[in-house]
């Protein structure tokens, strides 16, 4: 696969696959680094600059590179960075009518994007206040320009309806694991679908703002629930944006999602991304899982597919500015501040929690535990003091208000209970704490106590580490929190719930032995030190820049669209058609594949869609048009749905074939051996009952289990099982072909497919209509698996061997040399038939005999030994334009050109039978 090239000419050090690119990548994010941190000057001794001896050079094939040049672009400068989050990294104040005051906020995405320099950032965000004003709004952009942010400005009702509502009232708990709000139910159900819409306006207005500012180029990184409708918009607006989103909360599972009312919705959107991040792959795991049961959408290692569409799904783990923290211990107002803490509890362990003051923080759990130590261990009593930053958050909100209360009171009981007039065992502050006194406050803490009930990552863990290269401090990190999947190695992991454990974990900590607590500070301060924020963001722009290019690539391999016009006017000039139509998925109607609403019986009882009736009908009484319905399914659905059509029927992959008004006859080889039936059907029937919702179909040349609509975890599971029971048991050697389809498994004998049909089919067609002029039109549109895409390449010219012409050609180009195929006829000389006897050896079985065969209680006769050897090949003169092979709602596929779904395949019918009329 082409990829970025560092060297001028393709070489055994070239990086061609996706990880050779990525670590190259990462190589090249040290390098440039270590000439930062040398204060050297990175444009003009980048690798990517056009004046460095390593410049990059691409040579044809890997002209797709040139859309992701990286982080740099030719000229040295850097890639654009687009940060869109609900908010601004800067909080607003108004000073007058026209004059703003901005701080710079608090928050873990602020404080892991600061100390990004890879990238020419701008933030786009709400900036926190209602600017109803345009003097307002104009004077706080530009104020914003300095900082560059851009703001997007939001009215009251909108805050209180997206912000307040649907994202702190209905996501926000839902991702944590809260459930949707369960009191007065009637007036959430009410209110949800207006908050629901007003969600929806807020990332459409934020997407007005990224495409006003977007450039060609630019990465857009969208961050947090607030903006899961954004994707979809910035996609609608310009499908090649490059958009990353990247999930700061924890992901639920599946079963937690689907409760959900907007469910589909919020998936289908967030998939419009080219590559969706997690903090951790517990989350990126219960993402694809979620896309996979309720959307009905196949989950690869890679990410979710959808019809060809991959979105990439990985977890980032977010670090933090180590440095940062590190070079803040030397300050003097930070020394200052140690100092006075040493003093303050001198000859008492510190132990310390910094903490949001909500509901899945734990505080309450973390007091009750450390109540507990203190009634089991009387001698720590005197020694031992927890200090608990509870910094406030929504204090209008009533739970958020009672959660406050209870936490004072609790602190307030056990302060009563174990303090004496000199000391108090709990210090707790309802405020924040400015930087420097945080560092001070992390270096001179002994135990850490992180008890989160959920978090999505939790950086206030990273932060002490950071502070503790000299104290070696113990962590205690809930197993809930994201920051366990990094820092586990290191930290006491505990269940908050569990106050026990919790209790019993810090008296470990409090005596943990001092080689104990350097090994464990050793493998968390390797951890925060290299996983960084900087570290964090280039990764995931760097995995986005080769997402594209791989998006590129697969697209390169995807079908065009049909042009129905061309196709339609084509249909027009010729003079003798074949139109062969698949059956399932292409002329009826199109089901819900997990199975609502009754959609699976509508598919065992498969039926014409009635849109389609009418441009079918036309085109079967036009005398110039022969068609064929070519399916799978059994001979008595197509006589159910196709009994008053003039037409071809073509059952079981062509393995039955009648015209409406005749009888069923077969193709099938006379010594096609049928004796495995009983012994799959057996292990079909076994998997049958022990896997529910699937069914299996047994036909006259194949048997088919389906287990489309069971639980698609399981069902995959049972068929890898089903599939290697069957190579090892009943089938190990037997001549046949197991075809694997989406989620179906069918066996069939060696040779029947559609392609190895069509030509004993033709055939007969020709000898029954006593077709005297070659066929000058195909038109092949079918929802068919891999293994019956033969039918595709069976039409296709065959060119001069010294033409290149693709073979599928973007518009068909007005004139073509004409490729014909009547080389071989009844009289062909014994050479010619056996090149074509060579090149469709199945379909050229010669029948001897003609007998009724009694088959599925239906009779049905042998075709007869008028058909001779590949007449049905015979009667093509087809030029390559005339040709129109297609594949419905099936982008993988070896066809010329692309239909969406169904309701395609009726437009184009129609237009087709209007001009046959």
């Amino acid at each position: 696969m082409p990829g970025n090239k560092y060297n001028c000419s393709p070489g055994p050090g070239t990086p061609r696959t996706r990880l050779e690119r990525l670590l190259r990548e990462r190589e090249l994010r040290k390098f440039n680094k270590s000439l930062n941190d040398g204060d050297t000057e990175l444009s003009s001794n980048d690798p990517f600059s056009p004046d460095s001896e390593n410049s990059t050079c691409f040579n044809d094939e890997e002209s797709l590179d040139s859309i992701s040049a990286g982080r740099n672009s030719f000229d040295g400068s850097k890639q654009r960075l687009l940060v869109v989050a609900n908010r601004l990294p800067v909080s607003a104040v108004r000073r007058g009518e026209d004059l703003w005051h901005l701080e710079i906020s608090v928050g873990g995405l602020v404080s892991a994007l600061l100390g990004v320099k890879e990238f020419e950032t701008r933030w786009i965000g709400w900036a926190g206040v209602n600017v109803p004003d345009e003097i307002g709004q104009k004077a706080l952009t530009k104020a914003l320009a300095e900082k560059r942010c851009i703001p997007v400005f939001l009215d009251e009702e909108i805050v209180h309806q997206y912000y307040n509502g649907y994202c702190n009232n209905i996501l926000w708990p839902l991702f944590h694991y809260l459930g949707l709000p369960q009191e007065d139910r009637l007036a959430t159900t009410r209110s949800f679908q207006s908050q629901f819409d007003a969600y929806k306006k807020a990332n459409q207005m934020f997407a007005d703002v990224v495409s006003q500012h977007y450039e060609e180029g630019d990465v857009v990184w969208c961050h947090d629930y607030h903006l899961m409708f954004l994707p979809k918009c910035l996609k609608e607006r310009n499908s090649k944006m490059k958009v990353g989103w990247f999930l700061h909360t924890p992901f639920p599972s599946s079963e937690i999602h689907r409760t959900l009312p907007s469910r589909s919705e919020l998936l289908r959107s967030v998939l419009a991304a080219d590559l969706v991040g997690f903090h951790t792959y517990d989350y990126a795991r219960h993402f694809v899982s979620a896309c996979t049961r309720i959307l009905g959408l196949e989950g690869t290692p890679e990410g979710v597919e959808d019809q060809g569409k991959l979105t990439r799904v990985a977890a980032f783990p977010i670090g933090i500015d180590s440095d940062r923290f590190i070079r803040a211990l030397e300050l003097p107002q930070v020394q200052d501040h140690m100092k006075e803490l040493k003093e303050r509890f001198a000859g008492r362990k510190v132990m310390l929690g910094v903490d949001r003051l909500d509901m899945i923080k734990g505080i309450p759990q973390k007091i009750l535990a450390f109540e507990k130590f203190l009634e089991e261990n009387p001698s720590w009593r005197d020694k031992v003091v927890l200090l608990q930053i509870a910094v406030p958050t929504r204090t209008d909100v009533p739970e958020y208000q009672k959660l406050t209360s209870q936490v004072h009171e609790i602190v307030g009981r056990i302060n009563g209970r174990f303090g004496t007039l000199t000391a108090v065992p709990i210090h707790h502050l309802d405020r924040s704490l400015d930087f420097h006194a945080l560092c001070a406050l992390y270096a001179v803490t002994d135990v850490a106590l992180v008890t989160s009930l959920r978090d999505g990552m939790n950086l206030v863990s990273y932060e002490f580490v950071a502070c503790q290269d000299s104290k070696k401090g113990v962590l205690i990190l809930s197993e809930f929190a994201g920051a366990a999947q990094s820092l586990g190695a290191g930290a006491i992991l505990v269940n908050p719930w569990n106050i026990t454990e919790v209790a019993s974990s810090i008296g470990y900590a409090l005596n943990m032995p001092a080689d104990e607590r350097e090994k464990r500070h050793h493998h968390n301060f390797m951890h925060v030190t290299t996983h960084t924020s900087q570290e964090w963001a280039a990764t995931f722009v760097s995995e986005l820049n080769d997402t594209i290019v791989e998006a590129q690539l697969r697209t390169r391999q995807i079908p065009p669209i049909l042009p129905i016009e061309v196709a339609v006017d084509r249909y027009a000039e010729s003079n003798n058609r074949l139109l062969i139509l698949g059956f399932n998925a292409t002329l009826t109607e199109p089901v819900d594949i997990l199975g609502r609403k009754g959609s699976q019986i509508k598919e065992l009882e498969l039926k014409l869609r009635p849109d389609v009736q009418e441009p079918l009908k036309k085109l079967c009484d036009d005398p110039n048009t022969t068609i064929v319905v070519l399916s799978g399914s059994d001979r008595s659905i197509m006589d159910d749905n196709f009994g008053d059509y003039n037409l071809w029927l073509a059952a079981e992959n062509g393995m039955f074939l009648r015209f409406t008004s005749g009888d069923w006859m077969t193709t099938m080889p006379e010594n096609l051996n049928m004796d495995w039936v009983d012994s799959v059907k057996h292990v079909f029937e076994y998997f049958t009952e022990r896997t529910p919702r699937s069914h299996f179909e047994l036909r006259e040349t194949s048997l088919i289990w389906n287990y489309k609509y069971a639980d698609v975890e399981f069902g995959r599971l049972q068929a890898r099982d089903l599939l290697q029971h069957l190579w090892t048991g009943p089938i190990s050697n037997a001549s046949l072909d197991v075809v694997q389809g989406s989620r179906s498994v069918e066996v069939r004998a060696v040779g029947v497919t559609k392609g190895a049909a069509i030509d004993r089919i033709l055939g007969e067609i020709v000898h029954n209509k006593g077709m005297k002029e070659p066929i000058d039109y195909v038109l092949c549109i079918g929802h068919f698996l891999a293994k019956d895409e033969d039918i595709y390449t069976f039409f296709e010219p065959e060119l001069p061997a010294e033409a290149a012409a693709p073979l599928r050609p973007q518009v068909p180009t007005p004139a073509r040399t004409s490729v014909s195929k009547l080389a071989v006829s009844k009289s062909a000389s014994s050479k010619s038939a056996a090149r074509f006897k060579k090149q469709r050896s199945m379909s050229a079985i010669e029948r001897n005999t003609s007998y009724p065969v009694v088959a599925g209680g239906l009779q049905c006769s042998m075709v007869p030994e008028r058909t001779s050897l590949h007449e049905g090949s015979s009667v093509l003169d087809l030029q390559g334009d005339n040709y129109f092979s297609c594949s419905v709602a099936r982008k993988r596929s070896n066809s010329r050109y692309l239909l969406g779904s169904s309701d395609d395949v009726v437009r184009l019918l129609r237009e087709l039978a209007d001009s046959s009329s």
